[in-house]
């Protein structure tokens, strides 16, 4: 025996509009400055490993290595750029 429920549909939530944007444009701006300092600990261990500066504040592990900053440095400014994007698509598509 099977049962159906019939619920009427009522009206649906609309929230403030462009709250999502607006977040992800914030959120998009202080990834920025993140990916810089991700770049600056990957250059000091360049230099570190050069003899061009003093030690490296990590010295064992994952994060002691200038590739994992550097990657994690581009990975960060590509969310941002994503973000951004998505952030500024729907005001462009609309002006056209």
């Amino acid at each position: 025996m099977i049962f159906r429920i019939r619920l009427k549909h009522g009206p649906r939530f609309r929230g403030p509009r462009g709250t999502n944007r607006r977040l992800a444009l914030a959120l998009s701006a202080l990834l920025t400055p993140a990916a810089l300092m991700a770049l600056a600990l990957a250059f000091w261990r360049i230099a570190a490993d050069l003899g061009w500066s003093g030690e490296f504040a990590i010295s064992e592990g994952i994060f002691s290595h200038w590739q994992v900053w550097t990657a994690m440095a581009a990975a960060i400014e590509g969310c941002s750029i994503l973000l951004a994007r998505y952030a500024r698509g729907r005001d462009e598509r609309s002006s056209e």
